[in-house]
């Protein structure tokens, strides 16, 4: 498979890890769109939102108690936001579900 995601979950592409287990990896964004911006991401391979199923829905779970855990180890206690795109026209670059967090200054909507 030649998902980027996939070749940092295995090593094969370094990245700056801050949080890892069986089921997550949490890495700094290399684009960072905020002075805080990690991407979490299962370490399954689900191609997007889109591809959640109750076979698989417990991982969301589990990435969404790893934000909250992150959130706070990462000092954004004031508030961050959290984005998944879904889908080519809604900016989804690399097919693989993600989270990213995102913090450390304030945030517009919907742009920003």
């Amino acid at each position: 498979m030649d998902c980027i995601f996939c070749k940092i979950i295995n090593g094969e592409i370094p990245s700056k890890k801050v949080y890892e287990d069986d089921t997550v990896c949490a890495f700094y964004d290399v684009e960072p769109q905020a002075p805080v911006h990690v991407l979490v991401v299962p370490k399954e391979h689900i191609s997007s939102a889109a591809f959640i199923t109750p076979e698989n829905s417990a991982v969301v779970a589990h990435i969404f108690e790893v934000i909250a855990k992150l959130a706070k180890e990462l000092g954004l206690e004031e508030g961050f936001r959290v984005v998944n795109n879904c889908g080519d026209i809604a900016g989804q670059t690399v097919k693989h579900l993600h989270f990213h967090l995102m913090g450390g200054r304030a945030f517009s909507w919907p742009a920003g």
